[in-house]
């Protein structure tokens, strides 16, 4: 094995290491050690004693991501292991779909590298100089354990820039065809792999899309509908549903998927969900269940003042189309906005337009997607359910 640089890390970087957590900060980095952009780096305390392997990058304010808590050789081989273990555990929590999240990256202790599966294909996210400089090693590990037709690098997630990496998407091996059609929850739906939201489709919401349906009927309501997750599920149990989305080519896709499972009482609606709502409260429409699944309000801490407005207002709006009984979905996928703050966000919206809610489900994102008990940031997805009393 060639000798690794070692990174030294003040007290508080070691200190954070020994919490559980995978990252440190450029700013606990006291001696880089010669250590270059991507470079697989030993991690040492101010005493030099060994805290672990780690990767390391020039240029993001996490300096360090933590692979390993002993000093070993990052190759295909590990890649392989790791890959291999992340796979036989979605063998043992994923049923009813050929589509979910093979790597979650810190999730699956391998920080920076995102994989998602769709059918004989894979989509792979290099979001460190790390990874990005392990593309190749990566790809073969990946043919090994899975045989896909096809491996696709979506490498356009802006947290990229944030490495000095450019933003790019490209056919890692195989081909990758124009649309995937990959099986859900006994629906059928097509994934566009290359320009499609995320790495085609939502995945994290899988298993809350069947918790959701058991609470359903009469007329439905989906906010931010993109390709139509919620609005295809409860399409089965409810009369008439109105998907609601900003995005025109995520509609399209909605909509074929809608054809592909001869659904017909979904009414697609391309508008501002902020701009429609008012609409539908000014026309006194009711609904029996509104589902609000925005984007991430926030993507930093210091924005969190502003997203909690937003969150509150979306949820006051939807609210006002809910009657006794009525059942109202909130979710918020910003990692900032903790699930105490979200809940107490709702119930600020709910006191202001004279509604009692009931708490029926606190759920998160798919076991897929999986969250490590001392990294926070691996939990990001809310899923909150409830009834007006």
């Amino acid at each position: 094995m060639m000798a690794m640089p070692a990174v030294r890390v003040s007290r508080k970087g070691a200190d954070r290491v020994t919490s559980g957590h995978v990252w440190i900060f450029a700013s606990d980095v006291i001696d880089s050690g010669g250590a270059n952009a991507g470079d697989c780096v030993r991690v040492v305390d101010l005493k030099g004693r060994q805290l672990g392997t780690a990767h390391y990058s020039a240029a993001s304010q996490i300096a360090l991501r933590l692979l390993s808590r002993h000093s070993e050789e990052v190759g295909r081989a590990f890649l392989q292991r790791r890959i291999e273990a992340a796979y036989q555990y979605r063998n043992k929590i994923v049923t009813g779909s050929d589509a979910y999240r093979l790597i979650h990256a810190e999730g699956d202790l391998l920080p920076g590298l995102v994989v998602d599966r769709y059918g004989d294909y894979l989509v792979m996210q290099l979001l460190d100089q790390g990874m990005d400089r392990m593309a190749n090693e990566i790809v073969a590990a990946l043919q090994t354990v899975l045989t896909p037709r096809g491996i696709l690098a979506r490498n356009d997630a802006p947290v990229r820039l944030k490495e000095n990496l450019p933003l790019e998407i490209c056919t890692s091996a195989g081909e990758i065809p124009e649309k995937v059609e990959i099986q859900m929850n006994g629906l059928v739906c097509r994934a566009d792999l290359a320009t499609g939201q995320k790495t085609g489709i939502f995945l994290d919401q899988r298993e809350n899309y069947l918790a959701v349906r058991r609470y359903a009927s009469g007329r439905a309501l989906d906010c931010f509908c993109a390709t139509g997750g919620f609005a295809l599920h409860l399409a089965g149990v409810c009369q008439s549903i109105v998907a609601v989305d900003s995005s025109k080519p995520a509609l399209e896709i909605a909509r074929q998927n809608a054809e592909l499972n001869k659904i017909a009482n979904i009414d697609f609606r391309e508008a501002d969900v902020l701009d429609f709502l008012p609409g539908l409260v000014a026309a006194r429409q009711r609904f029996d269940m509104v589902v609000v699944d925005p984007p991430a309000f926030t993507k930093s801490r210091g924005a969190l003042e502003g997203a909690a407005r937003g969150y509150k207002e979306v949820n006051l709006r939807a609210l006002r189309l809910l009657d006794h009984g009525g059942i109202l979905v909130s979710c918020s996928c910003s990692h900032h906005m903790s699930e105490a703050h979200l809940l107490e966000v709702i119930a600020a919206a709910a006191l202001d337009c004279g509604k009692q809610l009931r708490v029926l489900e606190r759920r998160t994102q798919s076991q897929d997607h999986p969250i490590l008990l001392t990294v926070p940031e691996t939990h990001y997805l809310k899923c909150l359910i409830f009834e007006v009393v």
